[in-house]
């Protein structure tokens, strides 16, 4: 029987994996306060309430995770230029990057029998960097519509171009909201491409997120782009 060698790749930095469980839970929690500040719940809409959950309290929430949420997005930018591997951006200039993202794309839709391995797949590569758009937009509009409470302050104008660029403060509001929608269309899919290459194909896309390792039976293709990695027998 052939023996099977496994290698351990060190992929992700602590600055990644503790910033991206902080960015899933403030995501998790704007998204479901900006629900309530849409369309409040009638426990919220009647003011006084006997709950103390105002809509001012939940806009609070929302400005409060907004912040760390923030936060946590510039120090995984630091991330990425101290440490290699959570740095696997597109190589949208190669030609084959858009043969290899299409194989990806086909065989998550079941259309394909597999794929090359990958340490970082390049329809991952070119979802993140998507991911980051989004959330500079998402970002820029929020803060634009938080700073027009003063429109004398430092972050009125910082964030006032904003508003003036998108034609104003509403249209501002729709792109922030349509945004957010598109961001949780993301984190479906990605739950569903890591949990099917986790438990369906071995390749540690969970765990690699709390050990900062992927553990893979083939040598995957961008493997030169790490600096360290363990044999297993």
């Amino acid at each position: 029987m052939k023996e099977v060698v496994r290698r351990e790749y060190y992929l992700f930095s602590p600055f990644l994996r503790i910033f991206h469980w902080i960015m899933v839970c403030c995501i998790v929690t704007l998204f479901a306060t900006g629900l309530m500040i849409t369309q409040p719940w009638d426990i919220f809409a009647s003011e006084p309430t006997t709950s103390g959950m105002t809509v001012d309290y939940i806009r609070n929430i929302h400005f409060a995770a907004a912040y760390i949420f923030c936060a946590a997005f510039v120090l995984r930018i630091y991330g990425f230029i101290v440490n290699k591997g959570d740095r696997l951006f597109p190589r949208v200039w190669e030609g084959h990057f858009y043969r290899e993202t299409l194989d990806v794309a086909l065989h998550y839709m079941l259309l394909s029998p597999e794929h090359a391995s990958f340490l970082r797949n390049p329809l991952a590569r070119m979802s993140y960097a998507l991911l980051y758009v989004l959330v500079a937009i998402e970002i820029l509009t929020g803060f634009s519509m938080y700073f027009m409470t003063d429109p004398g302050s430092v972050g009125a104008a910082m964030f006032g171009w904003v508003n003036i660029l998108l034609g104003g403060e509403f249209t501002a509001h729709l792109v922030h909201h349509y945004v957010a929608w598109f961001i949780i269309l993301f984190a479906i899919g990605h739950l569903y491409m890591v949990i099917r290459a986790e438990y369906m194909e071995g390749e540690s896309e969970v765990s690699s997120m709390f050990s900062g390792s992927k553990i893979l039976a083939h040598e995957p293709v961008d493997a030169g782009e790490v600096e360290t990695f363990e044999e297993e027998d």
